[in-house]
């Protein structure tokens, strides 16, 4: 007689709670990523040295929205949810030894990795900040890869990543795969052989060309150590709240506006809200991908939830849902609010005039991810959501502040 499967079982078993570090936990992707996964039933634990809240001081900027301190938000979080988040500050690329003994001290199964400076424009903005972001940025990668191998855990680590290591359209007429390209080499008889490598880098700031150096690390680590990686190439990130920062006015999320760290969508979405017209840099015929917020918090989940096997090859993601033009953005913003004006800016990057772009993101997809397009609906929400912030706006900060040329 056959055996009955109990398929419930392995259901559970797969969504089993889990002890997370959250590196970066308390910045704009990783703040509601840690509410999304404390309210899945995880053990979550911030690790963060709120470097992106003293970047705000040093530019003299803000956030849009009122975020509140570290300790409010997660003093909030547990009276709405009953659920803890424990929070160190900690600087992972600089307190190696520290590090080291809490992954020792707390065992956690998976490490989140957003530890690293993540604006492409304040990477360029002078010496200082692209020895800043190289400093922090590839310190932080590699010591939380030396330190899950001094502490003898085993660790499934998720990093956060960017689409900008393929380069927008470097290469034409192509889709952009998961990670890797299937070529063809020649043996040493001449014959060409079928093989898998990494898709070429193509960076377009120091930023990026940090990013394309952690693919080299994670490679290197998985091979040598058999660390358990997921590295998630993600999209520009669009949107508000999520279904966990709505819970209460303290739990909200960063909104940046200035051209520094706010994403173009967010950007625009703000300028046409308090009538300043949109900053659209050179032709607008620039292709990016861009994803929700809620849909960025969920893929993480995802990929927790699915780590790959020791020993097998960096599993890498397109973290993304759809590709737009800033031209088109303009457009999707105008249907909201007519009165919406334009300005064409020189524009400050180096960058190709105009793209295609056409991105694979089966893998999420064959696993359960429910895309939340961009339309009408939402930037009316975002729109609305923001209208009683003015009184928060710098003005001097619309404009580009950081260039490509000298």
């Amino acid at each position: 007689m056959t055996p009955k499967i109990n398929f419930f079982y392995y259901k559970i078993n797969i969504m089993i709670k889990k002890k997370i570090f959250v590196i970066g936990g308390d910045g704009f992707c990783g703040w509601p990523i840690s509410l999304k996964l404390s309210k899945e039933d995880n053990e979550v634990t911030i690790l963060d040295n709120l470097s992106r809240r003293n970047i705000d001081n040093e530019l003299g900027t803000n956030s849009l929205t009122n975020i509140s301190t570290i300790e409010e938000r997660i003093e909030t979080w547990e009276s709405k949810t009953g659920k803890k988040i424990n929070f160190y500050n900690i600087n992972v690329a600089k307190e190696f030894d520290r590090l080291v003994n809490l992954l020792k001290e707390h065992s956690p199964d998976t490490i989140i990795h957003l530890g690293e400076q993540r604006a492409a424009p304040y990477s360029m903005k002078s010496s200082k900040t692209k020895r800043y972001t190289v400093d922090n940025n590839l310190n932080a990668t590699h010591n939380i890869l030396a330190a899950i191998v001094e502490s003898k855990k085993d660790i499934h680590l998720v990093h956060m990543g960017t689409m900008g290591v393929y380069g927008y359209g470097a290469v034409p007429d192509t889709i952009i795969p998961e990670g890797y390209i299937d070529i063809k080499m020649k043996n040493s008889s001449g014959d060409f052989m079928d093989t898998k490598i990494l898709h070429p880098a193509y960076p377009g700031s120091i930023y990026h060309m940090t990013k394309t150096q952690d693919a080299l690390f994670f490679q290197f680590y998985a091979k040598n150590y058999k660390i358990r990686i997921t590295d998630l190439h993600q999209g520009i990130i669009w949107g508000l709240h999520t279904d966990e920062t709505k819970l209460d006015e303290k739990l909200v999320n960063r909104f940046d506006y200035d051209s520094d760290y706010g994403t173009c969508l967010n950007r625009f979405i703000m300028q046409s809200a308090y009538d300043i017209p949109l900053t659209i840099y050179g032709t607008g015929g620039q292709t990016r991908a861009f994803i929700h917020i809620k849909d960025s918090a969920q893929c993480v989940n995802i990929a927790v939830n699915n780590p790959p096997s020791s020993g097998e090859p960096v599993k890498i993601f397109n973290q993304m849902t759809e590709t737009h033009n800033l031209l088109y953005l303009a457009d999707v913003i105008k249907k909201v609010n007519p009165d919406t004006k334009v300005e064409f800016c020189d524009n400050p990057r180096n960058e190709l005039v105009k793209n295609d772009l056409v991105v694979s993101n089966k893998q999420f997809l064959d696993l359960g991810l429910k895309p939340i397009y961009l339309d009408e609906e939402h930037i009316k929400e975002i729109f609305d959501s923001i209208k009683s912030n003015k009184n928060r706006v710098n003005m001097k900060f619309i404009k580009p502040m950081s260039f490509w040329k000298n």
